[in-house]
């Protein structure tokens, strides 16, 4: 790897003119480092601009709230709406990370696949009332091949020969209270967390603390893997500290250009043959906005008004049981453990969708925090004095996408740039109510099964996943991209990250995401060869 200077803000890799038009990627992680490898190694010329800072293994430090400060994505965010979150974190809706890499350096591993019937949501499900269903213009068929690669690139568990996780104590109360009540698909993984040592990374060393910024390299993240092999090829100049602010477009309606503030907050400007926007499904939609123009009045590739609509954030919530005897579940892998059975469409249980079950630990200062934001007195603390006792779990699943959840520019309120900071709104439909309600039981039976003397149910906190807003669609009046995830009204715009998903299904995204960046970067290459953008 070469470095351009040795100041805050260095560029790494091969510098480019900024008068070059080059392919722009806006973000470095799950979509926008993977598209920069494939992309870089088949000789494309590529500009990452990442807002956050190059943090590498040597960076982290193993302390909760420390890491937090030093990852999260902490510029102000306005959120408003009925969930709980508007009113315990009202300037933090989502907890992802604003670095290179992006959240891949901040997530659970968890790998699983969508299911088919989870890309035909509209066609499945029917017509929910309230809803803005619809089925996706591509099929699990299309995607397979793509999963295949993506997983043989994470390295996940379980998948391609791949061996296990092994079981922590988290999990082996969380496998025998599914076991007890019925439950037949459990097991360690999907995890892209090695087990043995692939790819050029360790086996976990089960230290408790690779959720967020893992020092071993052990679990995949593109800062691991995509960004350092696509400086090797010579063809990527990554710009951190670099906060794209605008897009830019021709007289034939073409972008060919991105403005962005540099790391000492000076305008900058790089030309552009392509621009893939990756900067998770509320700064896409945020930096879509703020690039409308008089060809684009109400923000660039939102002619159909879609830009920031059926924000999606996964069914969350959290369930900690409390036990006789120590559990320690701090004790290996943070996730390691998933139950799939609940993950089937099956109205008779009252929604519409599934739902996993996957082992969480927190440590105290983040368990303190969450198990009941405002909360105090006895019970609380029972609860915190009783930690090494404590086994816990974290509820995931599809929440129904609504035109009224969106991501919206809040003008009234500024960021340290003087730009408007996204709004955040959003509802719970009734059908992630009644899904929730029935999985907080199926986890009070899991655990009851094996003994549990109380178990707390923990609302949900800020979003991890971050889904929708820019969905693919068919018919361009439905959505902002089409099935490769390219603009409808601009043909050398990309979108590149979660906001593409058309519904949120129940599977943790990162796997999907990645999956369509290698599948948008096969695309895209083509497009280029062709002279088509």
């Amino acid at each position: 790897m070469t470095t351009v200077d040795g100041a805050p803000g260095a560029r790494h890799g091969s510098p480019i003119e900024q008068s070059e038009p080059v392919v722009v990627i806006i973000g470095s992680g799950a979509g926008g480092g993977t598209l920069a490898y494939e992309l870089t190694r088949q000789g494309a010329k590529c500009v990452v601009l990442e807002a956050g800072p190059y943090l590498t293994a040597d960076d982290y430090v193993n302390d909760e709230w420390e890491a937090f400060g030093q990852m999260a994505w902490l510029d102000m965010r306005t959120t408003s709406g009925s969930w709980r979150v508007a009113r315990d974190f009202p300037n933090l809706p989502a907890w992802i990370v604003k670095a290179v890499g992006g959240s891949t350096t901040h997530w659970s591993g968890a790998t699983p696949r969508f299911m088919a019937h989870e890309f035909k949501a509209r066609t499945t499900y029917g017509e929910v009332d309230g809803a803005s269903l619809l089925d996706w213009p591509i099929t699990l068929e299309d995607l397979a091949p793509y999963y295949d690669r993506a997983e043989q690139a994470m390295g996940s568990t379980h998948r391609h020969g791949r061996p296990a996780l092994p079981a922590n104590n988290n999990y082996m109360v969380f496998a025998n209270g599914a076991e007890k009540i019925g439950y037949r698909y459990y097991a360690t993984g999907p995890y892209a967390t090695n087990a043995t040592p692939y790819d050029g990374r360790p086996a976990s060393i089960q230290d408790g603390f690779n959720f967020q910024g893992d020092k071993s390299g052990a679990k995949w993240s593109t800062l691991v893997r995509e960004i350092p092999r696509a400086l090797e090829t010579g063809n990527l100049d990554l710009r951190p500290n670099c906060q794209a602010v605008r897009i830019t477009s021709d007289a034939a309606g073409k972008v060919d250009a991105v403005e962005y503030l540099d790391a000492n907050g000076a305008l900058q400007r790089q030309a552009a043959r392509v621009v893939c926007v990756a900067g998770n499904s509320i700064e896409t939609p945020r930096l879509l906005l703020m690039s409308a123009s008089g060809q684009h009045p109400d923000g660039l590739a939102n002619s159909s008004g879609q830009v920031g609509r059926n924000y999606m954030r996964h069914l969350t919530g959290s369930a900690y049981a409390r036990f006789e005897r120590p559990v320690r579940m701090h004790r290996g892998e943070t996730m390691a453990g998933i139950v799939a059975d609940e993950a089937k469409h099956d109205t008779s249980r009252g929604f519409a969708g599934g739902f996993y079950m996957e082992t969480l630990s927190l440590g105290p200062a983040f368990l303190a925090s969450f198990l009941e934001p405002g909360g105090w007195g006895r019970e609380f603390t029972t609860w915190m004095d009783s930690y090494d006792h404590i086994a816990g779990m974290w509820i995931v699943g599809e929440d129904m996408p609504q035109p009224g959840n969106r991501v919206t520019l809040n003008t009234d309120v500024k960021d340290q740039y003087g730009l408007p900071v996204p709004n955040v709104h959003f509802d719970d439909h009734a059908n992630d109510v009644a899904m929730r309600s029935y999985a907080y039981d199926a986890a009070d039976q899991l655990y009851g099964a094996v003994g549990a003397l109380a178990v707390h149910h923990t609302p949900p906190y800020p979003s991890t996943h971050n889904l929708g807003t820019c969905r693919m669609s068919a018919d361009p009046a439905d959505g902002v991209v089409d099935r490769w995830g390219r603009a409808h009204d601009v043909p050398n715009l990309y979108v590149s990250d979660g906001s593409v998903m058309t519904t949120g299904a129940a599977a943790n995204p990162t796997l999907t995401i990645v999956a369509l960046a290698i599948r948008q970067a096969e695309h895209l290459l083509e497009e280029m060869r062709r002279g088509n953008v």
